[in-house]
């Protein structure tokens, strides 16, 4: 297995400490259950698996960008209990893309009718599908250029409807298959529909130093 370390440029202030990425590259092509296992032994670190079978580790969540992203991912709960018709996940949660990526976006949401077509090999281990609704945020150590070729590649894999939220730059950017971006610079808010029928996100907190 051969590996690299690659450093994400600093965006921050003066005197912070961007963490490094470490991305493997297996000798031979791991199959799904040594992939889930490796995950397993390593559960403090966030890992995904590109389509082209390298290893991508990154550090936890910054204490801000964990306290940004719980926020955002209670409100789609909320309304997801509230409308039935789905389920929301965390950032936490993988899913395997249809190119064979493993990938786990900061927020996603999957549509009922969706998982109960699944098998029930499809819905073991990192979900054979890819969420309908995913969201990305960016802490102070993300490129952009990297989310945005993430969001690309969540649309060109099924995904409905996909926002890439920036505090740095007070931006969101709207995702949607064969279409450019559009991207809201300091939006208060910002509705889902009509993929989400009445989902709205609050911004306000996620563009404010959480504490």
């Amino acid at each position: 297995m051969t590996q690299t370390l690659t450093k994400i440029p600093d965006s921050r202030p003066a005197g912070g400490i961007a963490p490094f990425m470490a991305r493997f590259e297996p000798s031979v092509e791991l199959t799904n259950e040594q992939f889930e296992q490796f995950c397993a032994q390593n559960r403090d670190l966030r890992i995904e698996l590109t389509a082209e079978g390298i290893i991508e580790i990154m550090p936890p969540t910054f204490s801000q960008t964990g306290n940004k992203n719980i926020k955002i991912t209670t409100q789609l709960e909320l309304w997801t209990s509230d409308k039935d018709s789905g389920f929301a996940f965390g950032s936490s949660t993988g899913f395997t893309l249809p190119n064979g990526a493993v990938r786990s976006p900061d927020a996603s949401w999957i549509s009922n009718s969706r998982l109960v077509a699944l098998s029930d090999e499809g819905k073991g281990g990192f979900t054979s599908i890819c969420p309908d609704f995913v969201v990305e945020l960016r802490s102070d150590s993300d490129r952009l250029s990297v989310l945005q070729a993430k969001m690309d590649e969540y649309m060109a894999n099924g995904a409905r409807l996909g926002w890439l939220l920036d505090p740095l730059q007070r931006q969101a950017h709207i995702y949607r298959p064969n279409a450019e971006p559009e991207i809201l610079d300091n939006p208060e808010s910002i509705s889902a529909d009509p993929e989400l029928p009445g989902f709205t996100l609050d911004l306000k907190p996620i563009w404010e130093p959480a504490f």
